[in-house]
């Protein structure tokens, strides 16, 4: 709730709104967006705020009587609790968020020497169990069997939200399917924080997590997405940053496109342009630093009408029937169908009637 600020089962009133505003400038460990010195002084103040705004602010009783399915508070009753945790800087975890890590019997993570940095910065001395893609098969079970025992489980990702591009999804359906409490305290997310900042439509967008390493495959897979209005997200390693970049504007055309690094740090950075543009431009430069989200927006009206789609056309007729060909070449360019069936009978027509035939 805003204004009131109720966070956690806390009413925390504009008063203790605004100090904790204020010392959050602090970033946490080394540079980052907004940083000021952090020093330890400057720590302990952040964590004292913290503390003596649990202390002053009680908890409220909800003014509304519909039955909830899980307490607004903490880990204490049990159940699998997905947290959101910070993509870079330290000052974004939430108050709701330290509270769930504190009260959890155990802090399911990816790397314990990341996370473990996070719970030394807020003195949370929950333990930690790693868990991730190479070993979730086998920790998933011992982690399950705690949870309908009514043991307390936080989940975190590396950084920000967990299940996105990470093993977490699986543990959450286990849970489900077992009949296990499963609530999330919301967060930082680097996908919708790259969406806000690139400018590009964000009414309707599908995350479309990592694209395949080779560019065949990742080729394939952006033929999937091409048809789709709305904006694409996605994650890339700095490293195959432009060949991405150089395969996205071949497959899915020269579109507005942004790409955003290092969010909510020292050096974050988002550059706006074309995918022609942007791919030009860091083969040029070369690998960036950092996280990398690329967002891209969707098909453009006018260039989808002034799109000439005779050569998809033609290499469609290769291997599919005229009708097949039309449908499929009108779903990506977005042109209507009838349009495209007629110019598709055209080319068939003047190259001798000669069209792929079924089976």
């Amino acid at each position: 709730m805003y204004g009131g600020q109720e966070w956690y089962g806390l009413s925390a009133g504009p008063a203790f709104a605004a100090e904790a505003a204020a010392s959050a400038e602090w970033a946490g460990f080394g540079p980052q967006a907004g940083d000021t010195a952090a020093t330890p002084a400057k720590r302990r103040q952040i964590r004292a705020t913290i503390h003596s705004g649990m202390k002053r602010h009680k908890p409220t009783e909800p003014t509304h009587t519909a039955p909830r399915s899980k307490p607004v508070g903490g880990a204490r009753s049990g159940g699998l609790h997905v947290v959101a945790t910070p993509i870079g800087n330290l000052a974004d975890i939430t108050l709701r968020a330290i509270e769930m890590l504190k009260d959890a019997e155990v802090i399911a993570c990816e790397d314990t020497r990341v996370t473990g940095k996070l719970l030394k910065a807020y003195d949370i001395s929950t333990p930690l169990l790693s868990y991730h893609d190479h070993n979730a098969e086998r920790v998933r079970p011992t982690l399950l069997k705690r949870l309908e025992r009514g043991g307390s489980v936080a989940l975190v990702s590396d950084a920000g939200t967990p299940l996105l591009s990470d093993p977490g999804y699986r543990l959450v359906r286990a849970c489900i399917a077992a009949g296990v409490p499963v609530t999330a305290a919301p967060g930082p997310a680097a996908a919708v924080m790259a969406l806000v900042l690139s400018g590009l439509p964000p009414d309707r967008f599908v995350f479309a997590g990592f694209l395949p390493g080779r560019s065949a495959a990742r080729r394939a897979a952006l033929e999937e997405l091409a048809p789709i209005r709305a904006t694409l997200v996605f994650f890339e390693s700095p490293r195959r940053l432009a060949a991405t970049l150089t395969d996205m504007a071949a497959v899915l055309g020269d579109r507005e496109a942004a790409v955003a690094r290092e969010l909510t740090k020292l050096y974050e950075e988002v550059r706006r342009g074309r995918l022609g543009e942007l791919a030009a431009g860091y083969q040029q430069s070369g690998p960036p630093k950092g996280e990398i989200v690329v967002v891209v927006g969707p098909p453009e009206r006018a260039a989808r009408a002034a799109a000439d789609p005779d050569e998809r056309l033609k290499a469609a007729l290769e291997r599919l029937s005229l009708r097949d060909a039309a449908a499929a070449v009108a779903a990506a360019t977005g042109l209507p169908k009838r349009e495209v069936y007629a110019r598709a009978l055209t080319l068939v027509t003047a190259r001798g009637g000669r069209k792929r035939k079924r089976g």
